[in-house]
């Protein structure tokens, strides 16, 4: 619907990946068809750095977990190499070319590494480590504990500021039923302290330099 003769410009909305392959926008901040200073043209790809790290598994169980590798859709237009990462040996490369793989824990730790690959060339890897059985459940006593922890401390002050806050009231409520029971008594001394202050005034009037002179 753009008028072809119009000179136009054009600029890039922000990758929605930083790593491996992302979509972003292309925007045109002229020539547009409505009164809108920017208009979308099209979404195209976009690329990031191969190397996307250490990822993060879509599921995580005490056996098993699943672990995604990087793409856009459609899923079937890359292929998917999985590796297993052994140190100081060859990578060993696993029978799965599905761009989500699951792995069941072992008696250690395991690293995993997905290569999407594109035309033969690689454009994005994710490593992920899958721990054993025995330090996933040490991990979640840890978390538990940590979290009754916490959960101890905040009962602790919450019954600090609960009995304080029941001990100011009684005395001021103490405080005030005194008062009022013995408004007669509370009214005469304070009477007589205001009587006290006005003589002490006039006491120390008479004996300034002024009234000497």
């Amino acid at each position: 619907g753009l008028n072809a003769s119009v000179s136009t410009e054009v600029e890039f909305g922000v990758c929605t990946v930083t790593c491996g392959i992302g979509i972003r926008e292309v925007l045109l901040t002229s020539g547009c068809p409505t009164t809108e200073a920017k208009c979308i043209v099209r979404v195209e790809e976009c690329r990031g750095p191969v190397d996307c790290g250490w990822g993060i598994p879509i599921s995580e169980g005490l056996a098993c977990v699943k672990m995604p590798c990087i793409y856009i859709p459609p899923e079937n237009r890359f292929k998917y190499v999985w590796k297993m990462l052994i140190p100081n040996k060859t990578a060993h490369i696993l029978p799965n070319d599905s761009a989500i793989m699951e792995a069941c824990r072992d008696t250690h730790s395991v690293t995993f590494q997905c290569e999407t690959q594109e035309n033969g060339n690689i454009i994005a890897s994710v490593k992920y480590t899958v721990y054993p059985t025995t330090e996933m459940q040490t991990k979640k006593s840890r978390r538990i504990e940590k979290g009754q922890s916490r959960i101890t401390k905040t009962d602790a002050i919450l019954v600090f500021c609960l009995v304080t806050g029941i001990i100011v009231t009684v005395g001021v409520t103490f405080a005030m039923i005194f008062i009022i029971l013995h408004w007669a008594v509370v009214k005469s001394i304070w009477e007589s302290k205001s009587g006290q202050d006005n003589q002490d005034k006039k006491l120390a009037n008479r004996s300034s330099p002024c009234n000497m002179e």
